[in-house]
């Protein structure tokens, strides 16, 4: 598939898909698993190496300027952080904005705990719906991005939604992002693959109304488990 061929969203649609994710807005921050709270919302997961433009994505599709913090030093924000979408009184969705992982100059043991943290967060979030993971479409996945594809593979074979963003992609010509999203869709294991340039706005639309559908399809199914008896399982993301 080429980049022009890839078909363009209702403008209606996207506006109204754009419009809800303005709505995001902070719920909490979380520096353990054990002090995420519970939620009966669908989910969705942004991950990324540092650097990979997470927290521009995450505040190009909120339309909101610092909504997600960017730190001044990659890989030194370490927290988990919460955001509500849909209206204010009922919120219909969540987002989680993960910390980054990979930067260089992180301690080793602040890195490997984390590793742990994310690891164990992906696959023990109940109500966790699609992840999101960003690449710098000039890189590609790199070592520490297939080792966490594999890592979620179960997950998604047993329907976790799953999409790449490509990041930077204003940074590629046509025929770069063609190769990048061919070598991508490879590998990305079964999960979608878009390019993604904040700067020129390219792909914002496609993956705000892609990402609302996944959620919203979706948030029957946790809204029901609000109504089930507690499992009698501890602790708000699954244990360390």
């Amino acid at each position: 598939m080429t980049v022009s061929s890839v078909s363009s969203p209702d403008p209606l649609e996207a506006k109204k898909a754009l419009g809800w994710w303005h709505t995001a807005r902070f719920r909490t921050t979380a520096a353990q698993l054990d002090q995420v709270p519970t939620i009966h919302l669908p989910e969705v997961a942004f991950v990324g190496r540092s650097n990979a433009g997470k927290s521009t994505c995450i505040n190009t599709l909120t339309q909101q300027r610092q909504l997600a913090f960017a730190s001044k030093t990659p890989g030194r924000t370490q927290h988990i952080n919460l955001f509500d979408l849909g209206p204010k009184d009922a919120p219909q969705a969540v987002l989680a904005d993960l910390p980054g992982y990979g930067y260089a100059a992180v301690p080793r043991q602040d890195k490997l705990r984390w590793q742990r943290v994310m690891a164990n967060y992906l696959m023990s979030r109940n109500n966790l719906s699609a992840i999101v993971l960003l690449c710098d479409s000039r890189l590609g996945l790199t070592e520490l991005d297939e080792a966490l594809l594999e890592m979620m593979r179960p997950r998604v074979e047993a329907g976790l939604r799953f999409l790449v963003l490509l990041t930077k992609a204003d940074k590629l010509n046509r025929t770069e992002q063609t190769r990048a999203l061919q070598i991508t869709r490879l590998n990305a294991g079964g999960g979608q693959v878009h390019l993604f340039s904040a700067l020129k706005k390219q792909g914002v639309a496609d993956v705000a109304l892609l990402l609302r559908d996944w959620l919203l399809e979706d948030a029957p199914l946790y809204a029901a488990q609000e109504t089930e008896p507690p499992s009698g399982a501890t602790g708000a993301a699954g244990t360390e």
